[in-house]
């Protein structure tokens, strides 16, 4: 009997507003969400709906008004900014929808710069990067920078770069946004083949709705509360 997929990320009883000038804006008011290991949720919500607050929320970028944000079961509304920076280095990974690569280093070095900031030797480093790389088919341009490189290989070594720590949870912010259908279904493939082999958890935002429907589940923001995506 298989054991019961491990809850990773969870979000209880958030609220976060914003003010603007004389008016509060609330955003998320009281969400609850679960996402659990091994599991890929498609976040479709129209733009200015709360989809970039609630992955900063969830990514520990920004800390609720109310309600608790746990990673791994442990509260962290707590802890001290240098333990929910630890907590971002070693369990969450991001991607964007631009790809943010670090300009005059290859895209071996990308991948390896966050997992030599975690302590990890060079040598591994490189050997955990090659070997992302080849899996996300960008092996062969390793040595390139990010300007020789294209959009959909950029974002492919975003995304090794975002998994180098074998984080718990990965937020993604419309990942596939420049790219092209193809190299789109591609990326999501293997974000799916990570999600499963390793039991990475991912919240995927997205205004691609093909690839929303081949997720596990899709989401959706209503009146500040995370429901069930009706299409």
């Amino acid at each position: 009997m298989m054991a019961a997929a491990k809850s990773v990320l969870r979000l209880e009883g958030v609220h976060r507003a914003y003010q603007e000038a004389d008016h509060r804006l609330e955003i998320l008011k009281g969400a609850d969400f679960e996402l659990k290991s091994g599991e890929m949720v498609a976040l479709v919500a129209p733009s200015g709906a709360g989809k970039s607050t609630l992955l900063h929320l969830a990514g520990l970028l920004e800390r609720p008004d109310s309600g608790e944000v746990y990673v791994s079961g442990t509260g962290c509304g707590t802890l001290s900014d240098g333990e929910r920076t630890a907590r971002r280095r070693n369990d969450i990974g991001f991607v964007y929808q631009f790809h943010h690569l670090l300009p005059e280093f290859s895209a071996l070095e990308n991948v390896m710069i966050p997992q030599m900031i975690r302590g990890l030797p060079k040598t591994q480093a490189a050997e955990r990067a090659h070997q992302l790389l080849d899996y996300l088919r960008v092996g062969p341009r390793a040595e390139h920078r990010p300007a020789e490189l294209s959009g959909g290989e950029q974002q492919r070594v975003a995304i090794a770069r975002a998994v180098a720590n074998a984080p718990l949870v990965l937020l993604a912010d419309e990942p596939t946004g420049n790219l092209d259908p193809e190299t789109s279904g591609y990326v999501f493939e293997a974000l799916s083949a990570l999600a499963r082999q390793s039991g990475l958890a991912a919240l995927v935002a997205t205004h691609n709705h093909a690839l929303a429907e081949r997720m596990d589940r899709v989401v959706t923001l209503d009146d500040g509360h995370i429901v069930p995506y009706a299409g």
